[in-house]
């Protein structure tokens, strides 16, 4: 299959996270070809590539900018969704470590685009050493004049600011986000008002991935037809998945979009040990979970949803035939209550719940309702808190209990029958249309 060295071109390369790397490798050049366009120009041609947030949503990037108000004598303000935090999710944080200067080039460009003069990187605190590269190249760039004033004599003005959060899964939610980046207790905010209209400081602010920024460098300097041409119709061009547990190579594989789990398993080595595979995320541990007969599901927004989940952040997660499921969905679910931020009643008080009864399952003490149970519980959840943290808790819990109900269901004594119960409809229905939790703006 084809590989394409786009986002990840530079990782490979000595010193690739400098300044003079960078340039010599045709950095700050679509920022010089854009400054040279006017904003709305910019916003059309994004709008034309296709490109789609690659935070998990895979909202338009290019309609999202033009919601911003103009002509409204406020300030505008950009936010990169750093806060990378999503279980299984690993594509930021080397991105930002090893070609820093390919998010920062975006960051002027979408700022330009928006009309903003101060542009913020929300990023995750555990995140030090990438920390360390994010703030020495926003340095170099405001030496170099890219930042600044007057940045290259296009008299258009952008200062950025790198801030590091304190660990919170839940602001990678973007509204819990910015009530941080203001001060504040990260919590999830009631919506309308959009951040479009009322975000940072109740302005008109855009919360975009650091992938999705990164990648508009690339679709200014080599043009629409350039990105359209890889991947699928509706989600096109090049995408880095993560691959992580039992596979033989873990890691980022970057792929266009549409590519298949086979595929890039073949490029990873296989299943670790020559097992097979038996279930697998494929974006993050808050989208619904797969089996081996969803190995060729094509991994874009559309072809995931199909196959009954969700693309996400591209998070893949492999497991082989010998995980003990009801294991992991327990600890999955311990996650989720231990970073519930306790706003709204069904997250906070259900997801606990939920842990006590995966609990005692996993105990064998519990007992074949208690599974008929988690399934109504889960129900009762989703749809129902103010972010979709609630709604990413109960993916692992139907997903798993669809695919391997044998595995939550205490064994029945000999000769005594016991009741199964319906696995959920409406909740087995629902769990397709559970957003990626928290793993980033689009």
């Amino acid at each position: 299959m084809p590989v394409t060295p786009v986002l990840t071109g530079r990782w490979n390369t000595p010193e690739s996270w400098t300044l003079a790397v960078y340039e010599s490798t045709d950095g700050y050049q679509a920022l010089r070809q854009a400054l040279e366009l006017g904003p709305d120009d910019i916003i059309k041609i994004v709008k034309d590539s296709g490109l789609r947030g690659r935070g998990g949503a895979g909202f338009p990037t290019g309609m999202k900018w033009s919601f911003i108000p103009q002509g409204d004598d406020r300030p505008h303000y950009l936010v990169i969704n750093a806060d990378e935090g999503e279980p299984g999710t690993c594509k930021d944080a080397p991105l930002m470590t090893a070609d820093p200067h390919s998010l920062v080039e975006g960051i002027i460009i979408a700022a330009y685009a928006v009309r903003a003069h101060r542009a913020f990187i929300y990023l995750r605190g555990e995140l030090v050493h990438c920390g360390r590269r994010l703030r020495a190249a926003v340095a170099e760039a405001y030496r170099a004049g890219y930042l600044g004033r007057d940045i290259l004599g296009s008299g258009f003005d952008l200062d950025l600011v790198v801030h590091s959060g304190a660990g919170a899964y839940i602001c990678g939610e973007e509204t819990a986000l910015l009530d941080s980046l203001e001060g504040r207790r990260g919590q999830p905010r009631l919506r309308p008002p959009f951040p479009a209209t009322h975000g940072l400081y109740a302005s008109p602010t855009v919360v975009n991935n650091v992938e999705t920024i990164a990648t508009v460098p690339f679709v200014i300097r080599r043009g629409v037809e350039w990105f359209r041409s890889m991947g699928r119709e509706r989600s096109p061009g090049p995408k880095i998945y993560s691959l992580s547990g039992h596979v033989t190579r873990p890691g980022q594989y970057e792929a266009p979009m549409g590519t298949t789990l086979a595929e890039l398993l073949e490029l990873a080595g296989g299943i670790r040990g020559g097992r097979r595979l038996k279930a697998w995320t494929p974006g993050g541990s808050s989208t619904p979970m797969l089996t081996a007969d969803h190995l060729d599901v094509p991994l874009d927004f559309e072809g995931v949803v199909e196959a009954g989940s969700l693309l996400g952040t591209a998070a893949i997660m492999i497991m082989d035939e010998t995980v003990d499921m009801l294991k992991v969905v327990r600890r999955l679910t311990q996650f989720y209550a231990h970073e519930s931020c306790g706003k709204c009643t069904p997250c906070r008080e259900g997801t606990t719940w939920m842990v006590q009864i995966l609990s005692r399952l996993e105990r064998g003490q519990g007992d074949a309702e208690d599974v008929d149970t988690l399934v109504d519980a889960c129900d009762n959840i989703f749809g129902r808190a103010f972010c979709a943290l609630a709604d990413g808790a109960t993916s692992p819990i139907v997903s798993g209990i669809k695919f391997f109900r044998d595995e939550f269901v205490p064994a029945t004594p000999t000769g005594a029958t016991g009741p199964t119960g319906p696995t959920g409809p409406t909740a087995t229905d629902r769990v397709a249309g559970t957003p990626d939790a928290l793993a980033g703006a689009h």
